[in-house]
Formats: C-alpha cells, sequence, structure tokens
C-alpha cells in the first residue's frame, strides 16, 4: 500500500511530513471499502516516515486490527526498487500474508516487476495484492495482481 496524501505546506524534512486531511479520508474509504483484502494479514510493515505510519494505523484502526501486528521497518523508507525488493525477499517466511506501507516510485516499479500487470503509476492510499505461487519470499516472481484503487473512493 502506498501512503496516503501528504503535505508539503509543513517546511518539516521529508520523512516529518504529515498526512493531508484529504489524505486522511481517502485512506478510511480505502480500509472500508477493501475490508475484505486486509482481514486475513499477518503483520504490517510500515516505513518510519510519518505519513506512512500514519497510514497504517488509521488503517488498522478503521479495520480494528490488532496494533500488535503493526512494525516498523527502517528499510521501508525508500524511494528505490531494489530495496523495497531486497526487503519483500527478506520477509520470514512464517508469514504467508503481510501489508507493506511505503512509498512510490519504489512501490510502483515492484508492482510491475513482481507481477504480470503494467502498473505506470500507484495512486496514493492505493494498494496492490499479488500472489505467488512460490513458498518462500526469496524465490518469489510473477504473481497474479489486484490492483485496489477504485476511482470513486480515490476521489
Amino acid at each position: 500500500m502506498r501512503h496516503a496524501k501528504s503535505s508539503w505546506e509543513s517546511m518539516v524534512e521529508d520523512r516529518n511530513r504529515g498526512l493531508t486531511e484529504k489524505g486522511i479520508e481517502r485512506i478510511k474509504r480505502i480500509a472500508d471499502a477493501s475490508s475484505e483484502i486486509f482481514k486475513d494479514f499477518e503483520v504490517i510493515y510500515s516505513s518510519p516516515a510519518n505519513r506512512a505510519l500514519h497510514t497504517a494505523c488509521i488503517l488498522i484502526h478503521e479495520l480494528q486490527l490488532p496494533f500488535e501486528s503493526l512494525e516498523l521497518k527502517e528499510s521501508l523508507y525508500t524511494f528505490e526498487s531494489p530495496k523495497l525488493l531486497h526487503f519483500i525477499k527478506s520477509i520470514p517466511n512464517h508469514y504467508s500474508s503481510v501489508v507493506c506501507v511505503g512509498h512510490n516510485p519504489a512501490f510502483t516499479h515492484v508492482v510491475s516487476e513482481l507481477s504480470k500487470t503494467f502498473l505506470e503509476h500507484l495512486p496514493t492510499a492505493a494498494w496492490a495484492q499479488i500472489q505467488f505461487e512460490q513458498n518462500e519470499w526469496k524465490n518469489i516472481q510473477s504473481g497474479e495482481a489486484i490492483l485496489g484503487f477504485p476511482k470513486e473512493i480515490l476521489k
């Protein structure tokens, strides 16, 4: 999942940028519309950037999921697809269903790289679900993607 819309108005470092009101409302609508997708996850990994962490927390809150399943990962604060791919391929194999919350352009590129779906741009607060036939994260490749950003929700 890409983080929700962030604000550029505050004069803060990139990792400290917060969400806009529009971004907060959008992630709430996405959570509501996508509740079935997120019900069976085992862990949510989030970038420690304020906008990603806030997105993950709103998702958890809206879906009434356990906050204990949230783990901050410094390596998800990246905009580079090779670093994101390395993180994904190092997920422990005892997890079979995970959510990662982070940043573009890395997320857009990795969705295209790990699936047969070419994705030009993953919008803010949107998600992509990729299912793999492989049983080990280090071996994942060419999964089937479902994209979650209905236009009516992302307005």
